[in-house]
């Protein structure tokens, strides 16, 4: 046969054998990272056809989490898609700590770790860090060499569009109200972290762990009509010199207790860098703007009345707000002396001597730059002043957050416990810095437009990532949604280092069960447990300082009767319950004769209860301190 023939006969023979295959699409690789017993595990897949990785997210064989894209866009490198696998690394993470407050102070993390490295056409390198918890599952981005600016992730969430969902839409102190939805049915906007949803294999809340000034604060912007919730920075330049390591991306993971009191934020976080920790100390907070306003704040005698208040309580702390702040302005700070004009160190020294510290309210604007910080913090510590509450910073940008930087070594350096108001919310901090005992970042109780459906949600939104300065107890405040016992109950349904009480003295005063109970209640906790609760309807939590257990409860909605087990409770206990009665709050006894009783407690329309749990002892009638 010539030569011709046979180059046509041979490729004929291969279209035919080409087009008589149809064409296989590669699979996509995946590696899985196993969970441990009951928690949720995590798999990584990377489409060999476009480069790109997803995450996606299961429990005990259900998935929580769709496979949601992966990846991040510097000036010089896209990381988001064209990517190739290069290798693996496992590690198992196990540690000990002990935090200042919180929901447990003594903690012990343990996570299973993977590193996956990849790369793009041109050789930039990314590194994707997963870990994986018995409460959930985080990444971070990892560059091991400077790539410029990030411009974006692609990172995403993605759940079931019928999945429950409980947003808070963006606003820049995150100040806003959750609301319940459907994942699809959100609007089209930005909304915060953390985010709650309900799925088939349970409860998923996405936050994050670990921001600082190396990068810029997070959003998640829905697509309308899907279950997909994408993840954008505040800033459209994320400033990078050098090696970057992102923040984490957090997905706690399991039913309502486990998010409840999952720790995993603080857990994912730097260690402390506060070596001596003995001068942090949580406690009752006698916070005088609600209870007094501005010329309270500017009254020397007013504050010592304050003061004998929180004294006869056992309160440790008495705030002066923002009133004090205002007479800055007739001192002459050029005069070397000028700090001795204030009245705040004879209140220092008048409230010493009733076993009373002082903190008082400062605005960000004099304390944005280091000679103000100079100027202020060390004649705050010379005053005696035990902690500041800092207000207004108002932004998530690197910028800002780089102020944090320097704020936050620069108090612990004056031994100033700190609380931030208008501020972003714990993303770790009570870790790294623990003298940061509360931050605002919630619609609370300064706000008008409160409601129970509101209030039963945050226990498991906005308070578990760390402490909530909601500023509870304002009795005397018109329009409040709660009953008196429900509103007492959030001494202990919420949980803030520094637990800031927001009611008038004739208040109190008008209520002595309520009185008796806050002399007793902590702010500082060694165990918290769910025992009851949906987001949006009700919630009875249970926290534990030494042996005593401490209740919280409140309803959204219809009159009802809680009815809970007291599983933690072995042997016998006394429990005295302080609810809602016919002409004001009452105080009741239970006795628990071991883990199977339960505590059942009527409760009127929006009311709640507040209880004490001891151990019962013959002739022992209540729980006295």
């Amino acid at each position: 046969m010539p030569s011709a023939a046979i180059r046509l006969f041979v490729s004929l023979l291969l279209t035919l054998c080409l087009t008589a295959l149809p064409a296989q699409a590669a699979s996509p690789k995946t590696w899985k990272i196993s969970g441990f017993p009951g928690g949720p595990s995590a798999e990584l897949a990377l489409d060999p056809a476009t480069g790109t990785l997803t995450l996606a997210v299961h429990r005990r064989g259900t998935q929580v989490l769709a496979p949601s894209p992966v990846g991040i866009v510097t000036e010089r490198a896209d990381l988001s898609q064209g990517l190739r696998f290069s290798q693996r690394r496992d590690r198992l993470v196990a540690e000990r700590y002990t935090a200042v407050a919180g929901k447990r102070q003594e903690r012990r993390a343990t996570m299973r770790e993977s590193t996956l490295s990849f790369a793009n056409a041109a050789g930039a390198r990314l590194e994707l860090v997963i870990r994986v918890a018995p409460d959930g599952v985080a990444y971070r981005y990892r560059l091991p060499s400077d790539h410029g600016a990030v411009l974006s992730e692609t990172s995403a969430f993605v759940v079931d569009q019928d999945a429950r969902a409980w947003l808070a839409q963006h606003r820049r102190d995150y100040e806003n109200p959750f609301l319940p939805y459907t994942a699809a049915s959100a609007p089209a906007a930005d909304f915060m972290v953390p985010a709650l949803f309900e799925t088939g294999g349970g409860h998923l809340l996405v936050t994050e762990s670990g921001l600082d000034g190396r990068y810029s604060g997070p959003r998640l912007t829905h697509e309308p009509g899907t279950g997909a919730y994408r993840l954008r920075l505040w800033d459209e330049r994320v400033q990078v010199s050098g090696p970057l390591a992102t923040p984490w991306r957090v997905m706690i993971a399991g039913d309502l207790a486990t998010v409840t009191e999952s720790t995993l934020v603080d857990d994912l976080a730097e260690g402390s860098k506060v070596r001596d920790t003995s001068w942090i100390e949580p406690g009752q907070v006698l916070w005088t703007w609600l209870a007094g306003g501005k010329e309270a704040g500017q009254s020397l005698e007013r504050q010592k009345e304050f003061v004998d208040y929180a004294a006869a309580r056992g309160w440790p702390y008495v705030k002066v707000d923002a009133g004090w702040y205002f007479l800055k302005d007739q001192w002459d700070v050029t005069d070397p002396d000028w700090a001795t004009t204030s009245w705040i160190p004879a209140l220092v020294e008048y409230a010493r001597g009733k076993n009373v510290e002082i903190m008082v309210w400062m605005h960000f604007r004099d304390l944005d730059t280091p000679g103000e910080r100079d100027q202020w913090l060390p004649v705050l510590h010379r005053w005696g002043v035990r902690g500041v509450k800092i207000d207004f910073m108002d932004a998530e940008s690197q910028e800002r957050l780089r102020w944090y930087d320097e704020i936050l070594p620069a108090t612990a350096a004056n031994r100033l416990m700190v609380n931030f108001h208008g501020s972003t919310i714990p993303k770790g901090v009570h870790r790294t810095w623990p003298h940061v005992l509360t931050m605002e970042g919630v619609h609370g109780a300064e706000k008008r437009t409160l409601s129970t459906q509101h209030l039963t949600t945050l226990p498991f939104t906005r308070n578990v990532v760390g402490s909530m300065d909601y500023t509870p107890m304002a009795f005397h405040r018109e329009g409040r949604p709660t009953s008196d016992a429900h509103e007492l109950g959030l001494a202990v349904t919420y949980e803030s280092g520094l637990q800031n009480l927001a009611g008038t003295v004739a208040s109190y005063r008008a209520r002595p069960e309520a009185e008796r109970f806050l002399e007793r209640v902590p702010a500082a906790w060694d165990d918290t447990r769910l025992l009851s609760g949906a987001p949006g309807d009700h919630v009875v939590l249970a926290r534990r300082s030494g042996e005593r257990w401490f209740l919280g409860a409140g309803v959204s909605g219809a009159a009802r009767t809680l009815d809970v087990p007291l599983t933690m409770l072995r042997g016998r206990w006394l429990v005295e319950v302080i609810r809602d009665g016919p002409s004001g709050l009452v105080r009741e006894s239970h006795r628990i004769d071991g883990p199977r009783d339960r505590l059942s407690v009527p409760v009127p329309a929006e009311g709640g209860y507040a209880a004490i749990a001891c151990r019962w002892r013959p002739g022992i009638t209540t729980c006295d301190r």
